[in-house]
């Protein structure tokens, strides 16, 4: 492990991959990952904005969280790449504070948008003829600028605290981006106070809003069980379904990682776990969204059909 002493300004990111064949591979199947996650997402953006039958509050707010895992995904995986690529895994000072902020912007504002999806199926089910009042044009862009400023706010405030402590110890972080838990283990001073500091930030923006999903959700199993439609109780459930499998991907390892006691995990299960909330989740959500969504497929082959009667 390369030491940096305490001159330097850099840190050196010691990365996911090992310096082997396994290494190659995984690189690869990253690389690919990356690019089916900005395929779909970019995807689903365009989808969204060109079909006017997608022009709903649920599929506005599905456009930002494409948008939110667009960018989540593009601040971790280039470095990392390129690292792998070149062998030059130092970030400097700045550089690690930057990327710090951005991953933690993305991270509060998709924890608040899932909530905001949360609630507008749970009116859309439980409250149908209230759903156009209490789910207007006008609430859906606060609930989105909402979720960016929090989210915003809430990074600003930790990176700059953070970056104001002392490293005095080795610079090298055993993860694959500047994560600020694992930064603390290379202060020099004590970080008690700053670590619950971010216990409490991660409760806030991890169980406050899983609470909320769960409890909205219970509502929306309820009323779907009381309906006499089967055809409505099926839509229902695909609908709940899709989005339970999106939160639970990313709230999950994210919970375990920023709620668990250090002493009970290890740095290598918080590189693991952060892979599916950084990676895998940004490509997989838009895959969930559309396979398993009968509207955006439609959209899909009308925007196809459009422009092939536009070509001939």
């Amino acid at each position: 492990m390369e030491n940096y002493n305490q001159t330097s300004t850099d840190f050196i990111l010691l990365g996911l991959f090992p310096p082997s064949k396994i290494g190659l591979f995984l690189f690869i199947l990253i690389v690919l990952i990356f690019l089916m996650a900005v395929i779909g997402n970019l995807s689903m953006i365009l989808l969204i904005f060109l079909d006017t039958h997608l022009h709903t509050p649920m599929y506005f707010l599905l456009s930002q969280l494409s948008l939110i895992d667009l960018n989540y995904i593009s601040t971790i995986v280039p470095k990392m790449a390129s690292d792998f690529l070149y062998g030059n895994k130092s970030i400097s000072f700045i550089g690690c504070g930057i990327q710090s902020f951005f991953f933690m912007t993305f991270a509060g504002a998709e924890a608040l948008l899932l909530t905001s999806m949360a609630y507008d199926r749970y009116v859309a089910i439980c409250f149908p003829l209230h759903y156009p009042i209490r789910m207007s044009k006008r609430m859906c862009v606060l609930m989105i600028t909402g979720s960016w400023m929090i989210g915003s706010i809430n990074s600003c405030a930790h990176t700059v605290y953070a970056f104001r402590i002392p490293y005095c110890k080795s610079r090298a972080i055993n993860h694959f981006f500047c994560d600020v838990p694992t930064m603390l283990t290379l202060a020099c001073t004590d970080t008690w106070v700053y670590e619950n500091t971010v216990f409490l930030s991660s409760t806030i923006f991890l169980v406050f809003p899983f609470t909320g999903i769960a409890c909205s959700y219970g509502r929306i199993l309820l009323a779907v069980y009381r309906m006499r439609s089967a055809e409505g109780r099926k839509k229902a459930y695909s609908t709940c379904s899709t989005h339970l499998t999106v939160v639970t991907f990313y709230y999950a390892p994210f919970a375990y990682t920023y709620l668990c006691p250090r002493s009970l995990r290890s740095l290598t299960e918080d590189k693991v776990l952060a892979v599916f909330y950084t990676i895998l989740t940004p490509m997989l959500n838009p895959i969930i969204y559309s396979l398993r969504n009968k509207e955006v497929m439609g959209a899909l082959t009308r925007v196809i059909q459009n422009i092939f009667s536009v070509k001939m």
